[in-house]
């Protein structure tokens, strides 16, 4: 088994490493004034494309970077270290656009890789977040083919920027979960509240209501009935790269916070002497590296599988419930520890550090809370053994 980076690895991870380092001088102006000014994402954009890592999760005849599963988790590690959501920046449009029609993938997908477009995922409800099954949203035949969408959505990350969504929608009478792709300026389609949130993010998360909107069939993604598992393979592809982000994120915490202890002399010692210092240094180092190994095994097994295996897929789902609850939240323990290391310099909103504290604590609740991930892996240890879930994926032979 070879754990080292191959040569095309380290190039990406080298690539995402300069990029990263391109939009962190954002940073200050995103915190400032609540997002950046259009100069400044053109200017990002511009990084984007001559980085190549434009679209990573989308195949290079579509206008992506066509990255494997592990690739694309090497890339968000390293960019996971920028404060207020910048990775956001990097457009990665949502896997359930792999099931585009021909149409749909010119009218959506490829501009969306480009960069042209963005989409956003509605798919949450008041009384739907980790429950996607309970949302109530309606898509009501009209009688010539088309649909009568009806229905509000919450926490609609990236709304206030995107032209066209993503809405998970019941179609009636017979309830099929469905999902459709309605553009932004379509009549009915409003943004009805953009709450403020805990951190200061260069994205939106508005809330949407959808009254009496009207769609065409060729508004349908990957069919009727379908919702449901799109959405889950959505949330698989998310909570992965949740994990890795959040490491990358975790290690340009700990990485100040050792600058820090280094150079902050108290009792005539630098910080870093000191044995409780040590103490939450070593625990952190511990936090990054076991679950960086994690994240970038489950990628792994992400591309070896089978896609027609529904079994495995399940499993996989699972495992990448086990990387989003592992990584979320070893980085919130890596991200405290460096407030603390940084004591009141580590309370101010200038400092990365505190950034990070403040924005970390979301991804122990999007994308299915920390309490859904033990569900589901729970769930998968009761229905298909723990052997999956424990070890290694092997091929035939292997043994």
């Amino acid at each position: 088994m070879e754990f080292a980076y191959s040569p095309r690895l380290a190039d990406l991870k080298e690539r995402a490493r300069a990029l990263t380092d391109t939009i962190m001088q954002f940073e200050d102006e995103c915190e400032r004034n609540n997002g950046i000014s259009d100069e400044s994402h053109a200017t990002i954009k511009a990084a984007v494309l001559a980085s190549g890592l434009q679209a990573i999760n989308t195949p290079v005849e579509y206008g992506g970077a066509g990255l494997t599963v592990l690739e694309q988790a090497v890339v968000q590690d390293e960019l996971g270290k920028l404060t207020n959501a910048l990775w956001d920046t990097v457009w990665r449009p949502a896997n359930p656009l792999t099931h585009a029609t021909p149409e749909q993938r010119e009218r959506y997908l490829i501009p969306g890789a480009r960069g042209d477009r963005r989409d956003a995922v509605a798919i949450s409800e008041a009384n739907a977040g980790s429950d996607f099954s309970a949302a109530s949203t309606t898509a009501t035949p009209d009688g010539n083919g088309g649909y009568i969408i009806n229905g509000e959505k919450w926490f609609v990350t990236v709304g206030d920027v995107a032209d066209y969504l993503i809405v998970l929608a019941n179609v009636e009478p017979e309830h099929a979960a469905t999902i459709f792709l309605i553009d932004v300026d379509t009549p009915g389609v409003k943004i009805k509240h953009i709450p403020r949130y805990t951190h200061t993010f260069v994205y939106e998360h508005p809330e949407f209501t959808f009254e009496n909107v009207r769609v065409g069939a060729e508004a349908v993604l990957g069919g009727i009935g379908q919702g449901h598992d799109l959405t889950r393979d959505w949330f698989t592809e998310e909570r992965l790269m949740i994990g890795a982000r959040t490491i990358g994120a975790a290690e340009r915490a700990l990485t100040l916070a050792v600058d820090w202890a280094r150079e902050r002399v108290q009792g005539g010692e630098p910080l870093i002497n000191r044995q409780l210092i040590q103490g939450m240094i070593a625990d952190s180092v511990v936090d990054i590296t076991t679950n960086r190994a994690l994240t970038h095994q489950v990628a792994w097994e992400f591309d070896q599988a089978d896609p027609n295996d529904a079994d495995l897929r399940k499993t996989l789902h699972a495992k990448a419930a086990t990387v989003k609850l592992a990584a979320s939240e070893a980085s919130n323990r890596v991200v405290d520890r460096a407030v603390q290391i940084f004591g009141g310099r580590g309370y101010i909103r200038d400092y990365p550090v505190e950034r990070l504290w403040r924005e970390l604590r979301v991804d122990r609740i999007w994308e299915g809370t920390s309490e859904i991930q033990r569900l589901v892996i729970a769930n998968e240890a009761n229905k298909r053994g723990l052997d999956n879930l424990l070890s290694f994926r092997y091929e035939a032979g292997e043994k």
